[in-house]
C-alpha cells in the first residue's frame, strides 16, 4: 500500500492505476444540530439515488479548505459558515456517470445559521444528478432507509454531537461500491 498523508491507498484492486481525486466535503450543521445532505442520483436514472454531504474535488492550486467553502457555496448557496476542523478522512471508489471515481475525501465540520439553500454554481453533470437538499436530524438519519454516504454517517454524527470533534481526524474504512 502507498500512503497519502496518513491514509492508506490500496496498491491493487479498485484504485490501481487510476488517479486519486482529492475531495473536500462539509458536515454542515445548523443551530438545531441538523446536517445538510444533498440528494443525488445516477444521471438518467433517478431511481438509483442516495444522499451525501456537500463537497467536491479541488481545482487548481486551491487548498482543501478553499475547495470546501467553494463547493458548499456552489452546491447550496450557503456562504455564511464557520469552517471548523477536519473530522474524518476516507478513501472511496464508486461508479458514477459511466466511469469509476477514486477519491481521498476530507470531511470538514462547519456551522451556519443560514438554512435556505439554492444551488448557484452546479456543473452540467451536477445539474443532471443533484435533485435537491434536505436538513436531517440525527434521529431521522439513523432511521433512514435511503442510501447515505459515508455509510456510517448516522453513527458518526451521533458521536460528533455527543463528544464534539475528534482531537485529530478519524480515518474511516475504505468504501468501494
Amino acid at each position: 500500500m502507498a500512503d497519502d498523508g496518513g491514509l492508506a491507498v490500496p496498491a491493487g484492486g479498485a484504485m490501481a492505476g487510476r488517479p486519486l481525486r482529492k475531495v473536500a466535503r462539509v458536515v454542515l450543521l445548523d443551530g438545531r444540530d441538523r446536517i445538510l445532505l444533498l440528494h443525488g442520483h445516477e444521471p438518467g436514472d433517478p431511481a438509483n439515488d442516495w444522499w451525501f454531504t456537500p463537497g467536491g474535488g479541488l481545482e487548481g492550486d486551491e487548498t482543501r479548505e478553499q475547495a470546501a467553502l467553494r463547493e458548499l457555496a456552489e452546491e447550496t448557496g450557503i456562504t455564511e459558515v464557520e469552517l471548523g476542523p477536519v473530522l474524518w478522512r476516507r478513501m472511496c471508489s464508486f461508479p458514477f456517470a459511466g466511469r469509476r471515481w477514486d477519491q481521498d475525501e476530507w470531511y470538514y465540520l462547519a456551522r451556519t445559521v443560514q438554512t435556505a439553500t439554492r444551488p448557484v454554481g452546479l456543473t452540467e453533470l451536477e445539474r443532471r444528478s443533484v435533485a435537491g437538499a434536505r436538513w436531517w436530524t440525527c434521529r431521522e438519519l439513523a432511521r433512514a432507509h435511503e442510501t447515505v454516504y459515508p455509510t456510517r454517517l448516522a453513527e458518526l454524527l451521533r458521536k460528533l454531537l455527543d463528544e464534539g470533534p475528534p482531537s485529530s481526524p478519524e480515518t474511516l474504512g475504505t468504501e468501494i461500491v
